[in-house]
C-alpha cells in the first residue's frame, strides 16, 4: 500500500512516479526532486493539509526548477523509514519529514543517503544532513485563552489533546495561563486521545468535554472533527493549523494558523545554491511562522483584545511562561520573574494551576 501511495502525486511539478532502482542519478541540468512524508492525508483540512499548502506554494515559486512528490498516511512507524529510503534511492536530494515520530527513521534514512538533505517537523535530533523546523504553536493557545477567558461564562475551558508530549503539554499550559491572565478563576480539562489524527476520537472527546461543562473548546489534533462537534451543539471553539471556519462559520472564534511556505522556499533555494545547512528553526509570530485567523463570532472589543495580545507576544513584551508559575499542587516551578528558555519548554511535564486532569 505503501508503495502505491509513493506513487500518487499532485499538482503542478509532481515528480514523475518510477519505482527506486530505475531511475539514474540525476544530471544538474535536471530539476530538484523534493519529497515529502505525510502522516495523515492531504485532505486532514488541517496539519498535514496545510504543509500540502506549503508544498503547493513552493511548486508555484520554483515552476519547472523543481518536481516534487509526497506520500500520504505514512504511519510514525518502520514504514516511515521505507518511504524515506524509496524518496531517497529515487533521486530526491531535498525530503521533509511533517511529524514527530518520524525522527528516529529520518536519523536512520540519513545515514544511509549521506548526499540527501533531511527536514524534519517538530524533531529535536539533528545530523550533518539533518535539520529540525518547528512553530511556537503556545503563542497561538495563548491567545486563544485570553479570548476564551473572555467570552467563557462557565469559566471553565476543553482541550482535545494528542499525545502528552511537551510540545501538547506547552498548548495546554499557554491556553491556561492566557484565559487566568482575564479571568483567575478559570479552569480547564482536557482528553488525550493518543493519536494525532483520528477524527471520530477527536469528534467524542469534544462531545465528552461539552457533556463535563466545557463551554468553549481549543484543539491539538489534526482535523476539524472537535470543531464540527463543538458547532453542532452551539459551543463555541477554535481551530488548528489552517483557518477551519467553513466547517463552522457561526461558532469558530479564530483558528492558529502555521505558515509553512516561506519555510519551504527558502530551504529549496539553499539546496539549489549549494548554501544548505543543518539548523534547528522554531520560530513562530515574529518569525512569520504562525498567524491568527481572523477574529470572528465575538465582540468587537475582544477581538482587539486578541489582536493586542498578537501584538505584545511578536514584540516580545509577553514571553508567555515568565514566573511566578506553580503546578496542580500548588508548587512552584518558575520563580517570579524567571522566563522559562527553550529548554526547559521543551521538557515541559507538569501542568499549571487550574488545569484538571493529568497527563498519564
Amino acid at each position: 500500500m505503501l508503495r502505491r501511495q509513493f506513487t500518487r502525486l499532485l499538482g503542478a511539478g509532481a515528480a514523475a512516479s518510477t519505482l527506486p532502482g530505475l531511475i539514474g542519478s540525476a544530471s544538474a541540468a535536471e530539476p530538484l526532486k523534493v519529497g515529502f512524508i505525510y502522516l495523515g492525508p492531504v485532505g486532514d483540512f488541517g496539519w498535514t493539509y496545510q504543509h500540502d499548502i506549503g508544498r503547493q506554494a513552493a511548486v508555484a515559486h520554483f515552476g519547472d526548477k523543481i518536481k516534487t512528490t509526497f506520500v500520504e498516511n505514512v504511519p510514525e512507524g518502520p514504514d516511515s523509514e521505507k518511504v524515506l529510503n524509496d524518496l531517497a534511492n529515487s533521486g530526491h536530494k531535498l525530503i521533509f519529514a511533517t511529524s514527530f515520530g518520524y525522527m528516529n527513521y529520518v536519523l536512520n534514512s540519513a545515514k544511509k543517503h549521506p548526499d540527501v538533505f533531511y527536514e524534519h517537523a517538530t524533531g529535536y535530533k539533528r545530523s550533518a544532513n539533518v535539520a529540525n523546523y518547528n512553530i511556537r504553536f503556545y503563542q497561538a493557545r495563548y491567545v486563544q485563552g485570553v479570548i476564551a477567558g473572555k467570552l467563557s461564562k462557565a469559566g471553565l475551558a476543553g482541550y482535545v489533546g494528542s499525545i502528552p508530549v511537551p510540545e501538547v503539554v506547552q498548548g495546554i499550559n499557554a491556553f491556561m495561563l492566557g484565559m487566568r491572565s482575564v479571568n483567575p478563576k478559570a479552569r480547564m480539562k482536557f482528553v488525550m486521545i493518543n493519536s494525532w489524527y483520528d477524527p471520530p476520537k477527536e469528534g467524542d472527546a469534544a462531545k465528552a468535554l461539552i457533556d463535563q461543562g466545557c463551554d468553549i473548546l481549543t484543539q491539538h489534533t489534526d482535523s476539524p472533527a472537535p470543531l464540527q462537534a463543538a458547532a453542532s451543539r452551539g459551543v463555541k471553539a477554535f481551530g488548528q493549523s489552517t483557518d477551519m471556519s467553513k466547517f463552522a462559520k457561526d461558532t469558530q472564534l479564530s483558528a492558529s494558523t502555521d505558515v509553512w511556505a516561506p519555510y519551504y522556499i527558502r530551504r529549496i533555494d539553499e539546496v539549489m545554491k549549494g548554501a544548505w545547512k543543518s539548523t534547528d528553526i522554531w520560530e513562530g509570530f515574529s518569525g512569520g511562522m504562525l498567524e491568527m485567523s481572523p477574529f470572528t463570532n465575538m465582540p468587537d472589543d475582544v477581538a482587539a483584545l486578541g489582536n493586542a495580545t498578537v501584538a505584545d507576544i511578536k514584540s516580545g513584551k509577553n514571553k508567555i511562561f515568565v514566573g511566578p508559575l506553580m503546578d496542580q499542587t500548588g508548587a512552584t516551578k518558575v520563580a517570579a520573574g524567571v522566563a522559562m528558555d527553550d529548554g526547559a519548554l521543551n521538557g515541559m511535564q507538569w501542568l499549571v494551576q487550574g488545569v484538571e486532569g493529568k497527563l498519564s
